[in-house]
């Protein structure tokens, strides 16, 4: 009596539409950073601009995640690529406005710490499983990307200037606290990951199996 082979699934071409926004998007991160600092950041045509591909470069983020749940389209391409583009955008504009004394540099250097640290955690640790983003996580882009979009666009040209500041920092202050918690959170996700992984037991077990006798 023949049994059926199981049948193992076979990942989705990378060449797709959600892998193509993920390399928009990283080809996007150097002309986001000419705009935003062309002329020292002085000139409000090319702050403008800059805002504008921010906010672009982000929708395509939200845009090629949905396409690929959707519709299947999910590769090991995408889920490397992804995030670095997201880290690259989100961290082309920290350094960008700390550059133009902006954003103190104090916090930048905080930010993108956590974030490489985590990106290069969550690489560490996929041998024990995979982590995935929390709704913290997914907060604290959101607060980033609304800050960071904001804070690239010339407010001193808009009415109530100062009130507009105002919310833009508080949302900065807010994403900073939020990646540090989230940080931390992630850290204590990975230890828990690791120690109590399939891996790790049948590693233990080994090593108990060696000294016993």
């Amino acid at each position: 009596m023949s049994g059926t082979a199981p049948v193992t699934p076979v990942e989705p071409s990378p060449w797709n539409l959600p892998n193509a926004l993920t390399v928009l998007r990283i080809i996007l991160v150097p002309v986001f950073g000419w705009l935003l600092l062309s002329h020292g950041g002085d000139s409000v045509v090319h702050r403008w601009l800059a805002c504008a591909v921010f906010v672009g470069a982000m929708i395509t983020d939200k845009v090629d995640g949905d396409i690929a749940r959707s519709r299947g389209l999910v590769t090991n391409f995408g889920k490397v690529a992804d995030p670095i583009a997201d880290k690259a955008l989100s961290g082309m504009a920290f350094i960008g406005l700390s550059v133009l004394d902006v954003i103190p540099w104090w916090m930048t250097v905080l930010v993108l710490v956590r974030e490489w640290g985590i990106t290069l955690m969550r690489f560490a640790v996929i041998r024990h499983g995979v982590m995935p983003a929390g709704r913290g996580g997914k907060l604290k882009t959101t607060l980033q990307a609304v800050a960071l979009g904001a804070l690239s666009a010339p407010l001193w040209t808009l009415p109530l200037a100062g009130l507009w500041e105002a919310l833009a920092w508080i949302t900065l202050v807010a994403a900073v606290v939020v990646t540090v918690v989230t940080g931390v959170d992630y850290v204590l996700k990975a230890y828990r990951l690791r120690e109590g992984s399939d891996r790790t037991a049948a590693k233990r077990a080994r090593s108990g199996g060696s000294t016993g006798d």
